[in-house]
């Protein structure tokens, strides 16, 4: 008596498993990004606005000149923190 041709039948599944994994996805591969892109274009309030030359109106020399100093300050002496166990449980 034969045996029946397991090992064959058992590739074959095993083939046709692995082939089936491959398929592509249309509806979503189309769409892939999409919706990023609108989450961008919600963000934007101007779309138009780097065709503007116009210079913008700001600080004068003085006021921007001490505040990124300021900015700055604080990255060469940052204040002391403190110890994170207190969470400011009994402060009064």
């Amino acid at each position: 008596m034969q045996r029946p041709p397991i090992f064959p039948l058992l590739c074959l599944l095993l083939a046709a498993c692995a082939v089936g994994g491959c398929s592509t996805t249309p509806q979503l591969d189309r769409q892939f990004g999409r919706s990023v892109d609108l989450l961008r274009a919600r963000q934007v309030i101007n779309p138009q606005a780097g065709l503007n030359r116009d210079p913008v109106a700001g600080l004068d020399g003085k006021s921007a000149v001490a505040g990124y100093n300021a900015y700055q300050k604080t990255f060469t002496a940052p204040l002391p923190q403190s110890s994170t166990l207190t969470i400011g449980v009994g402060r009064q």
